[in-house]
């Protein structure tokens, strides 16, 4: 279930280590109504873990071509950033579990479907950017999830076999995206249940990032 030997750790971000997906959407419907639709609870799900791009393509096809995406992306930033000014907060076991494998010396990375120049000030302000070896942003990669790039850009950043690389996700298109990159999957879910499918792709489903540092602790892992 857990590789061994371990080479490495890659990390999802917003609601994996980062508990903002609440704050998203928070923001997500504030932005749509600003325009005078609502957000139906369906279309924000199925923008989670989607990189611009393609939620660009669902808002679109959903509220129409007259939508507003600019204005749209221009609040949900302010919103978002709003909600967060005080400080990022972390989901359950994140800080426990970064600390565990700081301790053993396995290496961390970052795979998200955020830019860069979000990302990173992000994960500063959430405390947790020095924790990692390597961040692999939307900005970084050709093709966002649910393709296996960025997974293989963070894995190849530690220069970690992808097959000996555990891989920590929320969303069902980071799944894919671990999944496709040969990377042992684990789902936690956060707003997203896992599906048959997502759970046919993962190893297992752990219900925190607490359940992961307790299996890696059990196993003792350490680096490959």
């Amino acid at each position: 279930m857990i590789p061994r030997p371990l080479d490495a750790v890659i990390f999802d971000m917003d609601g994996l280590l980062l508990d903002t997906e609440t704050l998203y959407r928070q923001a997500i419907v504030s932005s749509c109504a600003s325009q005078g639709h609502e957000m139906p609870g369906h279309l924000h799900l199925s923008l989670i873990g989607t990189p611009q791009e393609a939620g660009d393509a669902l808002l679109r096809g959903h509220f129409g071509l007259t939508f507003d995406l600019d204005a749209y992306h221009a609040a949900c930033a302010q919103h978002f950033d709003r909600l967060c000014e005080a400080s990022v907060p972390l989901r359950p076991g994140a800080l426990e579990l970064l600390g565990y494998l700081k301790a053993n010396d396995i290496p961390m990375a970052v795979a998200t479907s955020t830019t860069r120049s979000r990302a990173e000030p992000r994960l500063a302000r959430a405390g947790i950017l020095d924790f990692f070896h390597g961040l692999v942003t939307r900005s970084d990669v050709r093709r966002g999830k649910p393709h296996p790039d960025s997974f293989l850009a963070a894995a190849a950043a530690l220069q970690a076999r992808p097959g000996h690389c555990l891989a920590l996700e929320d969303s069902h298109n980071g799944v894919r995206a671990a999944a496709a990159a040969g990377m042992a999957t684990v789902m936690i879910p956060d707003l997203l249940a896992p599906t048959p499918e997502i759970e046919r792709l993962c190893v297992t489903v752990w219900p925190s990032l607490l359940e992961v540092l307790h299996r890696l602790e059990l196993v003792g892992a350490t680096r490959g």
